[in-house]
């Protein structure tokens, strides 16, 4: 009995690579806090994370207001680890500061809801 030819690759010309995962942060207008397009992932999260420290410097400055806005509704996913950095960014603001996440992956409110019951400064906005 022969040995079994080894596995040959396959030519991968004309296979689209899958692009490496991106997001943008972008101020708002009008309005304290920022819009994010993307998605929070391992590549990611760094950007994520940088975006969140200066959510927590600026909420002393937002003029009187104590809402900061991060629209997410060009956001595909957040993974867990995205997630914590969102919770803990809500835990470190201070003063009566909440978080509005405005229009975020379905699944993120889920995750904050099942891996930190109670959180409070986080409130989500659907509409």
């Amino acid at each position: 009995m022969s040995a079994p030819e080894p596995a040959r690759l396959l030519p991968t010309a004309g296979v689209p690579q899958q692009a490496a995962p991106r997001l943008d942060v972008y101020p708002l207008t009008g309005r304290s806090g920022f819009r994010a397009v993307g998605e929070v992932s391992l590549p990611t999260r760094d950007r994520w994370e940088r975006a969140l420290e200066r959510v927590v410097r600026e909420a002393g400055d937002v003029g009187g207001e104590d809402v900061y806005y991060l629209e997410l509704s060009a956001v595909t996913f957040v993974d867990v680890a995205g997630a914590g950095a969102l919770a803990d960014t809500a835990k470190n603001l201070g003063g009566g500061c909440r978080l509005v996440l405005d229009r975020p992956p379905d699944s993120l409110p889920r995750i904050l809801g099942l891996l930190w019951p109670g959180l409070s400064g986080i409130e989500v906005s659907t509409s």
